[in-house]
């Protein structure tokens, strides 16, 4: 398996783009009003873009050592990961109003930045981390 990490991990990164740069689109457009970036094909493609995603993250996972790991960088990426998605899943549908669903919206993007910068750094820190 470990012939294929430079093309799993082009792919992860390829898809974890794509699936924000989705995510941005459809909170932007819900935000503004417009409706059809709920519609079925785009949630579809949402759930089929995060599903390669996780796929090739889960690849990832088994194929390097896990000493890559020790300093808690990857933890700390999955708990910002699941707090990202919870706050998407608010933007972009259980809001109640739409200064709730735009406070989820940016709270969603700036989580999927550190997100970013923790998988470049490798340090639980991330930005936080580039900035000391």
């Amino acid at each position: 398996m470990m012939e294929f990490y430079p093309q799993i991990k082009h792919a992860h990164i390829g898809l974890a783009l794509l699936s924000g740069g989705l995510f941005a689109l459809r909170g932007a457009l819900l935000l503004t009003g417009l409706r059809w970036p709920n519609a079925a094909p785009v949630r579809y493609l949402s759930y089929t873009i995060d599903t390669a995603l996780l796929t090739a993250a889960m690849m990832l996972l088994t194929i390097l050592p896990g000493a890559l790991y020790a300093n808690g960088w990857l933890a700390t990426k999955i708990v910002l990961l699941v707090a990202y998605v919870v706050l998407g899943v608010f933007a972009l549908r259980r809001g109640r109003t739409r200064r709730a669903r735009a406070i989820c919206y940016v709270a969603a993007l700036l989580l999927f930045a550190q997100v970013y910068f923790i998988a470049r750094t490798h340090h639980p820190l991330g930005a936080i981390y580039l900035l000391g």
